[in-house]
């Protein structure tokens, strides 16, 4: 017995060890933003914080590095009788994370919300102004290199689904024992993808990772054990995926150096935001978006070509108001759809055609026509995929 907690000690204090560094990166920058702020008043001067302008109209994007950058631009918020309140909020908000990751915790979106209703009058009146200031504030550090999850503030919304041929090696929140997490071993379930996923390492002999939309497909995969019979991992989105599944997919990506290939409906929404999120971000998320996005993806499918080439022109449905905009924005406004002239090609296609295609409008030529015909199809050419 004795052995076996000394085991579980030592393990623990390698979880601690690993976790320090990025723990003393976090208060050193928020002790540098307080103690700023400190000086300023000292001076007799008003105390400002300076925060990156999140929007599309404030990012650059350069192929080389394979993500939306942020540019120069910058907002001031500076302490007067106007901003007395947000401005107290903010520096609560930097306290708490501090306190949080001192004492090895951590908070939700909501978490936050409820625990201001402690700080007197800088309480927050609804979610929606406690989500944009913890915001405000992991764009301000993130320009040192911190996100929202090394400040402790963890999203309420869990990561996808993960099937295949994947090993994940992960820890006991207590002991700090290594656990290994066999993903074929989920009989007709599957791994769920932890808020936080830095400490994760991985084992895998798999030939590429297949980051799918829609859950029915992800399910129609495993459960007809796709992974196993094309070496791969599987994960679902559910829609734009969330930062935990980006995050976990870029981790993959880096650390396994297999390919990544997105599997959405041809439609401008998992396109130009399922899909372009996952590849190199968003304009709102300029800030974070080295960490999250994957820029090795590539597009598999389903393409406007792909309508014609599995003749599925039966199988459509008519583009909306709202998917013609889209298209149009993307073509117009988006710097990685205008840097990419296949991509440039591919949406004036879909425009010309008029109409969109789900997943599994594959379904036409039989249930499983994704699993024997398709895929093996389309993985084939992945040199002609979309970049």
């Amino acid at each position: 017995m004795a052995k076996k907690k000394t085991t579980r000690r030592k393990a623990a204090a390698k979880k601690n060890s690993s976790s320090d560094k990025i723990d003393r990166v976090t208060v050193g920058c928020i002790d540098s933003a307080a103690t700023k702020v400190h000086q300023r008043i000292q001076r007799k001067n008003k105390p400002d914080l300076v925060f990156p302008i999140r929007a599309l109209s404030n990012v650059s994007y350069d192929p080389r590095k394979g993500y939306f950058e942020l540019g120069r631009g910058r907002s001031t918020r500076t302490l007067t009788v106007n901003t007395v309140k947000t401005f107290a909020q903010t520096l609560k908000m930097m306290s708490l994370s501090k306190d949080m990751i001192q004492a090895n915790d951590f908070a939700t979106k909501r978490d936050a919300y409820y625990q201001s209703k402690n700080w007197g009058n800088a309480k927050f009146g609804s979610q929606e102004e406690s989500d944009t200031v913890m915001d405000d504030i992991e764009a301000m550090f993130s320009l040192d290199g911190v996100s929202r999850e090394q400040l402790r503030y963890y999203p309420e919304e869990h990561g996808g689904a993960v099937a295949g041929e994947l090993v994940v090696l992960d820890r006991d929140p207590t002991s700090g024992e290594e656990l290994e997490i066999d993903c074929t071993k989920f009989g007709t379930g599957a791994y769920t993808i932890p808020h936080s996923v830095e400490h994760l390492k991985f084992r895998t002999k798999a030939k590429l990772i297949l980051a799918i939309e829609t859950g029915g497909m992800f399910q129609r995969l495993q459960y007809h054990a796709y992974p196993q019979k094309a070496h791969c991992i599987i994960v679902s989105m559910g829609g734009v995926p969330t930062r935990a599944t980006r995050r976990f997919i870029r981790r993959l990506s880096d650390d396994l150096k297999i390919p990544v290939y997105a599997f959405v409906d041809c439609d401008p929404y998992g396109i130009s935001n399922i899909y372009r999120t996952l590849k190199v971000g968003s304009g709102n998320a300029a800030h974070i978006n080295k960490f999250f996005c994957v820029p090795k993806a590539r597009f598999l499918g389903v393409t406007p070509q792909d309508i014609l080439d599995f003749k599925l022109q039966d199988a459509t449905h008519p583009l909306k108001d709202i998917d013609i905009k889209r298209a149009k924005d993307a073509l117009k406004n988006d710097p990685f759809f205008r840097k990419h002239k296949p991509w440039v090609k591919a949406l004036e296609q879909l425009l010309k055609m008029k109409v969109r295609a789900e997943q599994q409008s594959l379904a036409k030529w039989g249930l499983n026509y994704v699993i024997d015909e398709y895929l093996p199809h389309k993985l084939k050419k992945t040199a002609g995929f979309l970049p």
